[in-house]
């Protein structure tokens, strides 16, 4: 992953091609970029996303946040409960509790 201004871009390498691809993955808008080496793969990174602001400042439109730190969650009534009743059981608020469990998944799955 590489890091610029909050945006996160990952990469891919395409062997028959010999380049690398990347692409913006916090954001709901489309950002990619592309280069033969690290280093011009680095500098359309940056270019990139410097782009997608100044298009956004150009069109007088707020850029998508790569996170707002809200997250919304749809799910069956019994499932609710569920995870409630265990926050509960933890000494946590709901809140708390999802967010704890969430970043334990996250982090094994890395």
């Amino acid at each position: 992953m590489m890091e610029y201004k909050g945006y996160l871009g990952q990469v891919t390498f395409d062997d028959e091609a010999e380049i690398f691809h990347g692409e913006v993955v916090n954001t709901r808008d489309v950002i990619t970029f592309q280069g033969k080496s690290v280093k011009e793969l680095r500098k359309a990174f940056t270019d990139s996303v410097d782009d997608y602001l100044a298009f956004c400042a150009e069109r007088r439109e707020l850029p998508d946040k790569p996170f707002s730190g809200n997250l919304l969650l749809r799910m069956e009534p019994t499932e609710h409960r569920l995870i409630y009743t265990a926050a509960k059981k933890a000494h946590k608020s709901l809140n708390a509790w999802v967010v704890d469990t969430l970043k334990t998944v996250a982090r094994s799955a890395q």
